[in-house]
C-alpha cells in the first residue's frame, strides 16, 4: 500500500473488516426481480437497515408512473419497488453521489435463486456481481470514510434505485435530483473480471410503435382493411436504413395479427436505437418522426409512439477523465492496475453523466457473466474494490480531484 497516508491506511484496513460477503449472501437470497414488488420491499428493508448506520436522512421514494404498452395495444402505468435515498452533510463542502440498484433481471418465478461455491472459489448466483456485491462495497467504504478525520469534509446522496434493469425511467427524476450540485459519482455496477472498468458508453432508446390499422376479409374484400403488420414492418425497414457507424439499430419484435383470413388490424413494433452521440439521438428522433408520418398517410394507418431515448450517451469528457485518473492513482497505490474501455451497455452512468457530473460505474466486484445463470462474483474483489473506493473518496474529500 505504497503512498498512502495514514488517514486512507486506515480507511483500508476497516473497509476490508466490514463482513462484506455475509451481506451479499443474505441479500442474494432475496429475489429482488424489476417486477417483484414484494421481493423489493423486503429488499429496501434490508438495505434501509444496513445503510442505517451512516450519518443522515434515509427516505425510500416514491416511484414515478411508467407506462407500458402490453401485446394487446393498452397502455397502463406498471408497478415498481420504492427508491431508497440517503442524504449525508448535504451543507458539506465537497459533495459526492453514489449510486447502485437493488434489483435484478431473475423474476420470482425464475429458475435461479440460489447460491453455490464454484472450484475456482467464485460465488455463483442471482445478483451476486450485479448488483448486490456492489452495494457492498459502497457500504463498507462509505463506512470506513465516515471512520476517519475527513468525513466533516464531504458529504453525499446514495441513491438505490429498484428499476435500474429496466431502465430507471421510474427514477430517472430521482437521480437527476440527486447528481445535482455534485462533484463526482460513482455506481457501482461490476468491473469485469480481470478488474477492468468501463469508460465511455453508448446510449439507447426504446420505443413501442402501436399501428392501428382496419380489419377485413383476406379474400372477400382485403382491399377494405388496412394492414397494421404491413405498416408496422414498413416502419421497421425504413428506420434500420437509418443505421450507421454511431447508431445502431434493431427492429426486435413485431406483435399483431391473427387468422390468415383475416387482414390485420393491430400491431405492435419493439425497436431499440444505440446512438453514439447525442447529434444521433437528434438525427434517430427526426427519422422516427418523418418515418410515422409517412407511413400513416401511404398506409392510411394510426400510430402511437411510446418510449423515448432514457439513457444518453456518455463520453470520456475532461472532467470524466480527471476522475479515471483519481481512480487508477488510487489502485495504484493499492498494487492496483486499473484500466478501462469503452463498451456498448448502459446504466444509471448515463444519466449522471447526463447531468453533468464526471462518473465511474464499475466501482463494484470483480465478476462475470452477468443477466446469466452463470453470473458470478469473486469474493476478494470485495475487500480490493472497497479499499479502492475508500480510497478514492478521501482523496476527491481532500480536493484531489
Amino acid at each position: 500500500m505504497r503512498g498512502l497516508s495514514t488517514i486512507e491506511r486506515d480507511a483500508v484496513e476497516t473497509a476490508r473488516a466490514t463482513p462484506m460477503l455475509t451481506q451479499v449472501e443474505a441479500w442474494a437470497a432475496v429475489n429482488s426481480g424489476t417486477r417483484n414488488l414484494v421481493g423489493l420491499a423486503t429488499m429496501a428493508g434490508l438495505l434501509g437497515d444496513a445503510f442505517a448506520h451512516l450519518p443522515g436522512a434515509i427516505t425510500l421514494v416514491e416511484p414515478i408512473p411508467v407506462d407500458s404498452v402490453a401485446s394487446d395495444g393498452i397502455v397502463s402505468s406498471i408497478g415498481h419497488g420504492k427508491h431508497l435515498h440517503l442524504v449525508v452533510r448535504p451543507d458539506a463542502p465537497v459533495r459526492m453521489l453514489f449510486t447502485g440498484h437493488m434489483d435484478t433481471v431473475y423474476p420470482v418465478d425464475h429458475a435461479f435463486q440460489s447460491l453455490r461455491w464454484h472450484d475456482d472459489g467464485s460465488l455463483n448466483g442471482p445478483g451476486v456481481a450485479d448488483m448486490k456485491g456492489g452495494l457492498a462495497v459502497m457500504l463498507a467504504a462509505l463506512t470506513a470514510v465516515e471512520a476517519t478525520p475527513l468525513a466533516a469534509q464531504i458529504g453525499y446522496d446514495v441513491v438505490i434505485n429498484s428499476d435500474e434493469e429496466t431502465g430507471s425511467f421510474s427514477s430517472a427524476a430521482l437521480l437527476a435530483s440527486a447528481a445535482r450540485g455534485k462533484i463526482a459519482a460513482l455506481t457501482y455496477e461490476p468491473a469485469l473480471a480481470d478488474g477492468t472498468l468501463a469508460g465511455a458508453r453508448g446510449g439507447t432508446g426504446n420505443f413501442s410503435i402501436i399501428v392501428r390499422g382496419r380489419s377485413a376479409h383476406a379474400g372477400r374484400n382485403p382491399d377494405d382493411g388496412r394492414n397494421a403488420v404491413v405498416a408496422a414492418a414498413d416502419i421497421a425497414v425504413r428506420l434500420s436504413k437509418v443505421r450507421g457507424p454511431r447508431l445502431a439499430v434493431n427492429p426486435a419484435r413485431i406483435e399483431g395479427g391473427g387468422p390468415n383470413n383475416v387482414v390485420p388490424d393491430l400491431a405492435i413494433l419493439r425497436i431499440n436505437f444505440r446512438p453514439a452521440t447525442l447529434d444521433e439521438i437528434t438525427r434517430a428522433q427526426s427519422h422516427i418522426d418523418s418515418t410515422v408520418a409517412m407511413v400513416a398517410a401511404e398506409h392510411d394507418v394510426k400510430i402511437e409512439v411510446h418510449g423515448g431515448f432514457n439513457r444518453p450517451p456518455k463520453p470520456i469528457d475532461a472532467g470524466a477523465a480527471r476522475l479515471f485518473d483519481l481512480v487508477k492513482a488510487s489502485g495504484g497505490d493499492l498494487g492496483l492496475d486499473i484500466a478501462w474501455k469503452a463498451t456498448g451497455g448502459v446504466c444509471d452512468g448515463n444519466n449522471i453523466a447526463a447531468a453533468g457530473v464526471p462518473v465511474v460505474d464499475t466501482m463494484g466486484v470483480r465478476g462475470g457473466a452477468i443477466h446469466s445463470t452463470d453470473e458470478f462474483m469473486i469474493p476478494d474483489s470485495l475487500a480490493e474494490r472497497a479499499a479502492l473506493s475508500a480510497v478514492t473518496i478521501l482523496r476527491i474529500a481532500e480536493g484531489r480531484l
